[in-house]
Order: structure tokens, then sequence, then C-alpha cells
């Protein structure tokens, strides 16, 4: 490996819309993005500091610059693993190394990461928290046909109900983000079920995973704040059927590819998820969702402005990214 130049930036983008979940909302997208260059070629990577796991975008430009003398001495992506720990100051160097190869060797990161050649595939597009009669006039309008719907407790019943009826096409997954109590979750199962529910996401508070030994099975159940690396994975086994992939929180590529083949290994199904991004933090992630059962990567599409040679998103479809955007 070569000398490198890094350069890290804090980027702030606004949304176009309010995007609101149990925990809060938020009217911008927060990121940091790494440049990499040797000279030559220049490769990119983007992520979200997410304050649920205590990063802000100071403490991730603060661990990025405690690693630049390693990374600029031209660091491997499988040094980059144990110089620093999983999250998004990881992601957005491993990201950025991926597209960086790209540039220098002329081949496609989804060859160089052995992935099947990647095609357009479809993404779950979110209907924020809100009332139900809100909720269902925005899925009306939602392109696509896999809808996600925040859900936040009281009231979560009636949310679906109105959804299913606005859009009774459409198939629905509810997420929780760790918003609901073991009491609530027998009784919202049983009637997704019924509603065009085909996954729930995260519904209890991390940590208390061991309360769905118990759980009714009539909807499939989706790890996310309880998941974040591939040492998670054979516990997380226990207690659901998929677990959603997020490379913000898995270190990069490199992490949330090793993720989803532990996920395989163990009879888990994989969603690969996004945080509220543009479609640079994005880009990765459409590539691995080319191993996925279902994916949730319609970030770019709450900003009122993405990055240049943004991905391509089409009734509920976002296109593999163009060389020049990444990868």
């Amino acid at each position: 490996m070569g000398h490198f130049r890094l350069e890290a930036v804090h980027v702030s983008t606004p949304l176009s819309a309010a995007f609101a979940i149990s925990r809060g909302a938020k009217t911008s997208a927060e990121t940091v993005r790494v440049h990499l260059t040797d000279g030559v070629n220049s490769g990119r990577g983007e992520s979200v500091p997410y304050g649920r796991y205590g990063e802000t975008v100071g403490s991730v430009l603060a661990e990025i610059e405690a690693a630049r003398g390693a990374i600029e001495a031209g660091i491997s992506r499988a040094a980059l693993q144990t110089l620093m720990k999983p999250g998004a100051a990881r992601c957005a160097v491993d990201c950025a190394l991926w597209d960086l190869e790209a540039k220098q060797t002329g081949k496609p990161v989804w060859q160089l990461a052995g992935l099947p050649e990647p095609r357009p595939v479809e993404t779950a597009v979110t209907i924020t928290l809100d009332t139900p009669g809100a909720m269902a006039e925005a899925a009306r309008t939602a392109p696509g046909r896999l809808l996600k719907l925040k859900l936040g407790g009281a009231g979560d019943l009636a949310r679906l109900q109105a959804v299913h009826e606005a859009r009774p096409d459409a198939r629905l997954i509810a997420d929780a983000n760790e918003g609901l109590s073991p009491s609530d979750l027998p009784a919202l199962m049983k009637a997704a079920a019924g509603l065009g529910v085909v996954l729930i996401e995260q519904p209890l508070p991390a940590g208390q995973d061991e309360a769905l030994l118990k759980r009714p099975g009539a909807v499939a159940l989706c790890a996310d704040e309880s998941a974040h690396t591939s040492a998670d994975i054979q516990t997380l086994a226990r207690y659901y059927d998929a677990v959603n992939i997020k490379l913000d929180k898995a270190g990069g590529l490199t992490g949330a590819l090793a993720m989803a083949r532990e996920a395989r290994g163990a009879g888990l199904g994989v969603m690969v998820g996004c945080m509220v991004a543009g479609s640079l933090a994005m880009a990765p992630a459409v590539l691995l969702a080319q191993l996925a059962d279902v994916a949730d990567l319609d970030g770019p599409l709450w900003l009122a402005g993405d990055i240049e040679g943004g991905l391509t998103y089409t009734d509920g479809r976002v296109a593999p990214p163009e060389a020049g955007l990444w990868g």
C-alpha cells in the first residue's frame, strides 16, 4: 500500500420534511465525509454519527483524526478493523478505502467484495411517526409497495389499520425503534398479521431481547438496535428471525459483509438498512443489499438536496451506484 492523504469533514444537509421516530425527530442529516487520495486516484466514504450509541460529529471526527497517521501511511482494510472500533468513524474510512481500491484497480467494488453483479433493488419507503390520519395520507402518495411504518406505543394499532386501509396493496414493515413493552407485543403481532405486516423491527429496548423467547410467531421479528456487529449474530438468532445490518454501526462495508455472512450461517434473514443520509452513504449498502431479503435504503429521498450524481430511485426501487458516485 502507498501513502494516502486524508480529509474528513462534517456535512449538514436539510431534510425536506421532519423525520420522526419513537425517540424524537430530526430536520437535517448530519454526516461525516472522508476523502482519501493516493495522489492519482481518490476514494470517498460517508457515515452518520448516531447519538443512540453515544456518537457525535465531533467524536467521530476525533476518532478519525486519532487514526490519521496509520491511515495516511497506507493502512489496509484488514488492519483498519483492529485499529478502529466499529461505528461511524470506521465506516467512513472503510468505505473510502473500498472506493479508492476500485479506482486504483479499475475493478468495481462488487467484484472486489465477491458480491453478485448489482441490479436495482426494492427499497422500503418510510412513513414517519405521526397521527393515524397523517400516516395514512403519507402512505397514499408513497412510491412502491413496501412501506416502513415508524411506531411509538400508544395508538400503534390505529396507525397500522389506517395505513393498511390507505394502501391495501402494500407490504408493511412495522418499526418500533425499541418503543414497545413485552405486554404490548402479543396483541400487536396478532393484529399485524392481518394488516399486511410482514416484519416487525426491534419492538423492545435493546437488552430486553430475552422476552422474545416466548413471543407469538405470527409475524417475523427483526433485530435493529440490538444488532451491531457479526459478534452479536449467534445471540440474536435465539430471539429474532432476521437482522437489520447498517454499515454505520458495523463499521463499514467490510464489517457489514461479515455480519451478512454470519447471519446466513445462523439461519437469520438479512435486512440492509440505513440512517437518514444521502447517496454517498447509501451506495455501499445498495451493493450489500444484493445479498438481502429486504432493503430499507430510502435515506436520500428525505434530503432537500443530494450529492451530485446521486442514486436513482424509481417506483420504490433504487439502482446501483454509478462509478462516479462510489465503487
